[in-house]
């Protein structure tokens, strides 16, 4: 029987020269929004990174993109309070949202942040799939649900993507796997493929660098 929710395959040498080029190509720090009226125009296919504060999801962009300080990386959770957006060749965005489930930000940033978010996933035509980071070290918790509740209802697909997989014991990933399946179930719009990851040793890049240059 096979497994809900596998993870990614290792993407086969033509898929991951395809991956590679991609990002060894221009990729460029275009502008931070903080409304919906600062996007640029939507005639470019999109992919965005959503995750909670000190997910590592700026390292995993970086390290995506071979840039080591592309996407600004931050020990305060909650700094990043725009939308960032950078340029992935000539016919792509890599969008970088504003991290959640912060706990030192005033309640009016947050709500403002909040409703940002959900204007940008509901109404962007061009978004083609959003990848949800999850810290291996804990799983999918309620403020990740909550926005992939909001993807749900947006009609956004979302790839989970499990984050810092070498702090864990490779004995902890069945555990870890089953719970992420258990709760990914419960959600419509979650792409039925997991991706696991370390920004540090390099595991899984290749395989998501692959799967995006395929998003068409």
């Amino acid at each position: 029987m096979k497994l809900p929710f596998p993870l990614a395959e290792e993407p086969d040498e033509i898929l991951r020269e395809t991956g590679r080029k991609l990002f060894a190509g221009e990729v460029d720090f275009l502008k931070g929004v903080v409304a919906m009226s600062g996007l640029p125009a939507d005639d470019r296919i999109e992919v965005c990174f959503a995750g909670r504060s000190n997910v590592g999801k700026s390292s995993l962009i970086n390290a995506i993109t071979g840039r080591k300080a592309l996407a600004r990386a931050s020990n305060t959770p909650g700094r990043t309070q725009e939308i960032n957006y950078f340029t992935l060749g000539e016919e792509r965005y890599l969008v970088d949202l504003p991290g959640y489930g912060y706990a030192n930000a005033p309640v009016n940033v947050v709500e403002k942040w909040q409703a940002l978010l959900k204007q940008y996933l509901s109404g962007r035509a061009s978004l083609r799939r959003a990848f949800v980071l999850v810290d291996s070290r804990h799983g999918i918790k309620t403020v990740d649900e909550e926005i992939m509740t909001l993807l749900d209802k947006s009609a956004v697909a979302f790839q989970v993507v499990l984050t810092k997989a070498d702090k864990i014991k490779p004995s902890q990933y069945d555990g870890l796997l089953a719970q992420v399946r258990e709760k990914l179930a419960k959600h419509p719009a979650a792409y039925p493929e997991l991706v696991l990851t370390s920004s540090e040793k390099g595991d899984g890049i290749a395989t998501l660098r692959s799967i995006i240059a395929g998003i068409g």
